[in-house]
């Protein structure tokens, strides 16, 4: 039996990010959860009018992810493996992620107004793939 990559078709809704995606200058994203490895395949498709009720406006070609980072958004912070950093520390993740302007105030700003973040966190993970063009 041979372990296949998982493929998966994960939606932008982020309108910054979607031209940096689809160039290749940006090769992350944050995505809450932890049902993501290193090696599963991934591509981005946009949505042409209300997401989840319309069709597909984009899909970028499959590219394997080179590194998942487990990590836990807090409101003060995010938590990765031994290390905690506050918002005011995480401008450069957020230029990584598309985040304009690229300060960590506003990737919170940006996680928190697509996820309720709980006073104990929610688990996420940092994915990063090579991109193709």
């Amino acid at each position: 039996m041979s372990d296949k990559p998982r493929k998966w078709n994960i939606p932008l809704t982020y309108a910054p990010k979607i031209p940096g995606v689809l160039n290749g200058s940006i090769w992350q994203t944050i995505r809450v959860g932890r049902k993501f490895s290193v090696g599963d395949l991934v591509s981005f498709h946009g949505w042409s009018g209300r997401p989840y009720r319309s069709p597909w406006s984009f899909r970028t070609p499959y590219a394997a992810l080179k590194a998942v980072i487990p990590i836990t958004i807090l409101t003060d912070g995010i938590e990765a493996p031994r290390e905690f950093r506050p918002w005011s520390l995480l401008d450069g993740i957020a230029r990584l992620d598309g985040i304009e302007p690229p300060t960590g105030a506003e990737l919170y700003r940006v996680l928190s107004g697509m996820h309720k973040i709980p006073d104990d966190g929610i688990e996420a993970q940092i994915l990063r793939w090579r991109p193709v063009v």
